[in-house]
């Protein structure tokens, strides 16, 4: 997510000021052990009638954009849940969930929506994202652990955002990153990420273009 020029637009040190309001965190006494943010943006307007197939970066741009011209907005995206992995106890997901749910509310929001992305979904990165949901445990309900949390309380997939997230860079850039070589062309598997690298050598270039999922949480129905 560092890499990702987009993000900039809203963790920026010149913009991120501006969305404190839908930024939540988790305490554990005086130390912070957690953190959520969203971004606000305008939604049912010309040109966003669907949640778009770019996701993360082209939500966070909708909010820029509509902060840019003071465009009110109608709606939120959740674009972060992180723990220490020592809060990581059963429920502090959905607690997280819930406070950025109860966030929306405050602003008179119907909805949350979020790009969300797998928490397992690295460990099969050459499966398509809609076969990857599509998995199911014994008792029924979906394998992947983050996205059974969103469900679990109430969240409805809408669809996939093949293109959610985008990260270009120069091979050496790519090296730097991920400490590997990028020494053929095609795709690489780097560890963390959702699908391959596809690397370019005649380019100098490798792109990663991350699929997450879009869902709707709800807000009038808790």
């Amino acid at each position: 997510m560092r890499q990702d020029r987009t993000a900039m637009l809203y963790y920026g040190e010149a913009a991120f000021e501006h969305y404190a309001d839908y930024a939540i965190a988790a305490l554990d006494g005086e130390e912070v052990v957690g953190r959520g943010f969203a971004v606000p943006f305008a939604f049912g307007i010309d040109g966003r009638m669907e949640l778009p197939d770019g996701g993360w970066d082209e939500v966070i741009r909708w909010g820029h954009e509509d902060r840019v011209l003071g465009r009110r907005p109608t709606t939120m995206s959740a674009l972060e849940i992180a723990l220490l992995p020592t809060a990581r106890v059963p429920g502090a997901s959905r607690a997280m969930l819930n406070a950025l749910t109860g966030c929306a509310r405050a602003k008179g929001f119907a909805e949350l929506f979020a790009p969300v992305r797998p928490n397992q979904k690295h460990l099969v990165p050459r499966m398509p994202m809609h076969a990857y949901f599509e998995q199911r445990r014994a008792d029924g309900q979906i394998a992947d652990s983050w996205l059974r949390t969103h469900l679990g309380i109430g969240g409805q997939i809408v669809k996939i955002a093949p293109c959610s997230m985008t990260i270009v860079g120069t091979l050496a850039e790519w090296s730097r990153w991920t400490s590997l070589p990028f020494d053929h062309p095609g795709e690489v598997e780097i560890p963390g990420a959702l699908v391959p690298v596809l690397v370019s050598r005649d380019n100098d270039h490798a792109v990663y273009v991350e699929p997450n999922v879009w869902i709707r949480h709800p807000v009038e129905a808790r």
